[in-house]
């Protein structure tokens, strides 16, 4: 049971590349999100904001018409009242039959209330008539009759509340305008039914509702589309990676193997052409110090002197050897006598004058930046010997506020053919670059037909903190 929960486990956890795609999938869903929710919510403000003054001019529009539909009727009756008093009975007939007649569209009239709330006037609604309808109210707690009034009483304007239409009896919000004929104690008005103008704003509604989820739609399937293309480029370059990341093990490798043979080879002839030459000289002295002892020749003691002398020399090389591969000056007495020793004995082998220069730091350097700039000075310093004919060389180590520079300079021919992959000394030029990398320094290289100058900088992360300070780098 443990092992198939461990293998479930092991199944379900994401690797490298899943984690990547993820993480390159989580902004893209995010991104595609966000822009879903403010195009939805701007469109949504911004049709509301259309909508709403698409209404407010339709509005507008059947006021305006109430108001000329008001003053047509006020022409054909205005002689008649104003020659009326305000008892005059005759007149108010008359003018009621004008009012009754005056018919337009299918559910357009006009309506007469007196100020005590009796209606006198509704020609498609006649069960209106001759009644009181004080306290009167829409399907919703409106007001009508009473409001109709105390607006008539003030000079006019407008009421809107829900109101049955004559043509089909079905409920719809009414526009009215009403004024005021203050002799007669009347209020004579008439109305619009504007269900037309809210079935065309909710149809525009429904088209912009309709609009936005076609949008957030398109958004999803964009954002959808993306994550698809961030996955397969994720795969490809996950391979493509994986490629080069094998192919860059395997250029290591090699470059680890030749580096190997490399050292191996020079560690060969140091020992064959120095170490070997010396102990076969002392071997030979000593045989010959044995011969000439047992023949008691008084030059026997001249041989055995230039055997011991050979031995000296034998075991100065080895130690010599044993320094160039790993200093022990450099764990002992850190970077900077490390550096002067290496050059005094440069300059002693080659007869190349040196120019060693230090500045002490104010931290210790740890010990993988020392390791560093001493093996590069020391491959710098093997390239001059071998490849540059310089005559003089400036090596220089100092600290500073972001960290430590390594520069060597030399007077020889520079690199022809500049450290490229194919020249002599590409290895050892990319060695120092790996090691700086390492370290997240910079490597860099100057070469002219003057000379050329070799810079190392090691960051302040490779300094030791200041209660570790040393006088030497």
């Amino acid at each position: 049971m443990r092992r198939v929960l461990s293998r479930l486990a092991s199944w379900l956890e994401p690797t490298y590349g899943q984690k990547l795609s993820l993480l390159a999938a989580v902004p893209v869903i995010l991104a595609a999100s966000l822009i879903a929710l403010v195009v939805t919510n701007q469109t949504r403000a911004l049709a509301d904001k259309e909508i709403s003054s698409l209404q407010e001019r339709l509005i507008a529009a059947k006021r305006d018409e109430l108001k000329n539909y008001i003053s047509i009727a006020r022409t054909a009756f205005v002689n008649i009242y104003g020659r009326a008093a305000p008892d005059d009975e005759q007149a108010k007939l008359e003018v009621t039959r004008i009012l009754a007649a005056m018919l337009y569209g299918a559910d357009g009239y006009f309506f007469v209330y007196d100020y005590d709330g009796n209606n006198l006037v509704a020609p498609r609604q006649t069960y209106l008539i001759n009644r009181n309808w004080t306290g009167l109210t829409d399907i919703h707690g409106v007001p009508v009759t009473d409001e109709l009034i105390r607006i008539a009483r003030e000079g006019g304007g407008y009421h809107e509340f829900d109101w049955p239409k004559p043509s089909t009896r079905e409920t719809a919000r009414m526009v009215v305008y009403v004024n005021g004929l203050q002799d007669w104690r009347w209020v004579i008005g008439t109305g619009i039914f504007i269900d037309d103008v809210l079935e065309s704003v909710a149809a525009s509604r429904a088209e912009v509702e309709h609009r936005i989820a076609r949008t957030s739609l398109y958004i999803v399937v964009i954002a959808v589309a993306a994550l698809v293309g961030v996955f397969l480029s994720g795969l490809v370059l996950n391979i493509r990676e994986r490629r080069l990341a094998d192919a860059k093990l395997k250029a290591l490798t090699q470059r680890i193997f030749d580096t190997q043979e490399e050292e191996r080879g020079r560690v060969a002839r140091e020992l064959h052409d120095s170490i070997s030459q010396m102990l076969v000289a002392a071997r030979y002295t000593l045989e010959l110090a044995r011969r000439r002892l047992s023949k008691a020749d008084p030059r026997a003691h001249e041989s055995l002197d230039k055997g011991i002398a050979s031995l000296g020399g034998a075991i100065a090389e080895v130690r010599r050897i044993s320094r160039d591969l790993r200093p022990s000056m450099l764990d002992d007495l850190g970077l900077g006598p490390a550096l002067k020793s290496m050059t005094e004995d440069f300059s002693a082998r080659t007869g190349i004058e040196v120019r060693f220069e230090t500045v002490v730091f104010r931290n210790r350097l740890d010990q993988d930046a020392r390791i560093a700039l001493y093996r590069i000075a020391q491959e710098a310093m093997t390239n001059i010997e071998r490849h540059a004919g310089a005559t003089r060389v400036t090596l220089t180590i100092k600290g500073h506020r972001n960290g430590a520079i390594l520069r060597i300079t030399d007077n020889g021919i520079g690199m022809i053919g500049g450290p490229q992959t194919g020249d002599p000394r590409g290895l050892g030029l990319r060695n120092m670059a790996e090691r700086m990398e390492q370290l997240d320094g910079s490597l860099t290289i100057l070469s002219t037909g003057e000379g050329t100058t070799i810079e190392a900088q090691v960051p302040l992360t490779h300094m030791m903190p200041p209660e570790s300070r040393r006088d030497q780098p």
